[in-house]
C-alpha cells in the first residue's frame, strides 16, 4: 500500500527529530568530555608546577636562571622519567575519552595544550615567574634539551586547542576531506617548531662535542650545566606556525563549509 503525503511528512518529522536527538546527545557527550578532560589537564598542570616549586627550592633558592644545576644520579633519571610519565598519563585519558583514532589524537592534543598553558599560569601564581613572555625556559629534555621563550610554547598550545576543537566537531563528508594536504601541513609545521626549540642547544652541543653526545648522559648533563641559551630561531618557528595555521584553516573550511 502506497503511503499518503501526511504519512510521509510524519515519517520525515520523526526521522528528523531522531537525527536531531542523536546530534544533541553527541554534542552533550563532547561538552561533558571537554569539561572533565579540562579539569584533568588543569590538575595535571598544578602537579607539574608543584614539582617545579620543589625543585627550585632545592636547586635554585635564589631564583631560576641558566645554566641549569647539574642534577646527579637518581634525581636526574627521575626527572626524565617523570616527563615521560606525564605524556603517558595525558595519552591514556585521551585514549579512554576518544572512540576513534582521530578523536583520541584530538583529545591528547587538547589535554596537552591545556596542561601546558595552565602550567605557566600556576608558576606565575606560585613563583611569580616568568617575568615576561620572552623569559627563557627549559621546555623538555627528551631527546635533547628544548629551550625557548615562554611565548613560544603558549602560542603552540593555543593553536593545538584550535586544532583539537575543529577535529572534534568535524561534520564534513570524509570522502571530500583533504586529509593528505592537512597531514602534510601539520607534519611540516610540527617538524619546524620542534627544530626551532632544539636549535639553540643542538648548535651548542655540536660545537662543544658532537651529535653522538645525545647518547652519553653524563656528557649531556655536563653540557647542560654550563649552557646558557641566547638565540631563538623565530623565523623557523613562525614558518612552522604558519603551516599549522594553514592546516587548521583548511580543516575548518572543510568542516564547516559555507552555505
Amino acid at each position: 500500500m502506497s503511503k499518503t503525503l501526511p504519512d510521509l511528512f510524519f515519517q520525515a518529522q520523526i526521522s528528523g527529530s531522531f537525527v536531531h536527538l542523536i546530534k544533541n546527545r553527541k554534542m552533550a557527550s563532547i561538552r561533558s568530555r571537554f569539561t572533565w578532560l579540562s579539569l584533568y589537564a588543569v590538575s595535571m598542570a598544578f602537579l607539574e608546577s608543584a614539582v617545579v616549586v620543589y625543585l627550585r627550592e632545592l636547586y635554585y633558592p635564589n631564583g631560576f636562571a641558566f645554566p641549569l644545576v647539574n642534577m646527579q644520579g637518581v634525581v636526574a633519571v627521575t626527572e626524565v622519567l617523570r616527563e615521560a610519565a606525564t605524556m603517558l598519563m595525558l595519552l591514556s585519558v585521551a585514549v579512554i575519552a576518544g572512540k576513534t583514532a582521530r578523536h583520541r589524537l584530538a583529545w591528547f592534543i587538547y589535554c596537552f595544550a591545556v596542561w601546558d598553558i595552565f602550567y605557566y599560569v600556576f608558576l606565575v601564581a606560585l613563583l611569580h615567574w616568568p617575568e615576561s613572555w620572552l623569559t627563557w625556559d627549559i621546555l623538555f629534555l627528551i631527546p635533547v634539551a628544548w629551550t625557548g621563550p615562554v611565548l613560544a610554547p603558549i602560542v603552540v598550545s593555543v593553536s593545538m586547542i584550535a586544532l583539537a576543537v575543529v577535529m572534534l566537531t568535524r561534520r564534513s563528508d570524509p570522502v571530500r576531506f583533504p586529509v593528505r594536504r592537512i597531514s602534510l601541513l601539520i607534519g611540516a609545521g610540527a617538524v619546524l617548531v620542534f627544530v626551532s626549540m632544539i636549535w639553540d642547544f643542538s648548535v651548542y652541543m655540536t660545537r662543544q662535542a658532537s651529535v653522538a653526545s645525545i647518547f652519553n648522559v653524563d656528557r649531556l648533563d655536563n653540557m647542560l650545566s654550563v649552557y646558557v641559551p641566547h638565540h631563538f630561531p623565530w623565523l623557523i618557528f613562525i614558518a612552522g606556525m604558519l603551516c599549522i595555521t594553514a592546516a587548521i584553516t583548511t580543516f575548518y573550511r572543510n568542516t564547516f563549509p559555507s552555505t
